[in-house]
């Protein structure tokens, strides 16, 4: 029962994971209809019953869009593995605050960038203009999609990736 069922908007939008005890919970009070099944059965001792994969609610949620969760993982991603200094690209980066913390720089997404260990040291305790050095890109925040939400899933759920718009997919990292 422990498997990952997708559920869909009423619109086919991607809105969640749940596991299959809460997909039938939804089928069962007629909240959600099967959409795919999966490849493994709950078995009673009277009746067989296919685990959903996929399920869509007969009605639309309005919910607020998820944030990517600020982590080292999240700003290297959003980099593109790339240190925003000198442009060299590398697993092994450090996080950099533009604006150092020291003089009041925050530890947020605008100001979080990629580094090599080489321009982090550089660069130290000191400004842009301090350290004479300059970004790349400016950092930003970047938007969570469907992609994002389910990236984990998709390789042990394939029959899901055709519930993800073709846009999402593309230029993913």
């Amino acid at each position: 029962m422990g498997r990952s069922v997708l559920v869909l908007n009423q619109n086919y939008e991607p809105l969640n994971i749940c596991n299959a005890r809460r997909a039938f919970v939804l089928l069962d009070r007629g909240k959600a209809e099967i959409l795919e099944h999966g490849d493994r059965y709950l078995r009673s001792p009277s009746m067989d019953f296919r685990l959903p994969s996929v399920i869509r609610l007969v009605y639309m949620i309005k919910r607020p869009r998820p944030k990517v969760r600020l982590s080292r993982k999240e700003v290297f991603a959003r980099d593109n593995y790339t240190c925003q200094y000198c442009g060299t690209k590398s697993k092994d980066l450090t996080i950099d605050h533009v604006v150092p913390r020291h003089r009041g720089g925050r530890h947020t997404w605008e100001n979080l960038v990629s580094a090599c260990k080489a321009c982090n040291h550089r660069k130290g305790g000191k400004t842009l203009e301090e350290a004479k050095m300059r970004l790349i890109r400016l950092p930003y925040e970047p938007k969570a999609s469907s992609y994002y939400i389910l990236q984990q899933h998709l390789e042990t759920c394939s029959e899901w990736q055709k519930f993800i718009p073709e846009w999402e997919l593309v230029g993913v990292r």
